[in-house]
């Protein structure tokens, strides 16, 4: 399944696509950036919130971002949909995500690239996503 990058200015495209997070009869439409270099799913904790997940009663955990700056975030099982896909994963809900800096979550390694073989095409402005299954 194909995605178009998104634009964010004249010069500047991301791969973020639109996903869907799950848990019991909440759903929430949220779009992600596919990040090959983060290791795990990373989502807001207003988005754990509106699945009723009570974000800070999960694991907390630490990361450190490129500029080394710590941040928290509390792991949670829900399920991610993606093209008709649904995959129960750990992810991290995390309050102010980049500083608020970043309108969307992270998609990374651990939960993502594990499910999906993901072909990155800067040129055409697309991310495919092959299923892994």
């Amino acid at each position: 399944m194909k995605f178009n990058y998104k634009r964010y200015s004249l010069d500047i495209i991301r791969p973020v696509i639109e996903i869907k997070l799950k848990l019991g009869s909440n759903i929430l439409r949220y779009e992600v950036l596919v990040d090959s270099g983060a290791d795990f799913c990373i989502f807001s904790s207003e988005a754990g919130e509106v699945l009723g997940i009570d974000v800070r009663k999960g694991k907390m955990r630490e990361v450190f971002g490129v500029g080394g700056k710590a941040s928290l975030y509390y792991l949670h099982k829900v399920n991610i949909e993606v093209g008709g896909w649904t995959y129960e994963i750990e992810a991290g809900f995390m309050p102010d995500v980049a500083g608020r800096t970043m309108p969307y979550g992270l998609v990374g390694q651990k939960g993502f690239f594990d499910n999906f073989i993901v072909k990155f095409d800067l040129l055409k402005e697309e991310v495919d996503l092959k299923n892994r299954n």
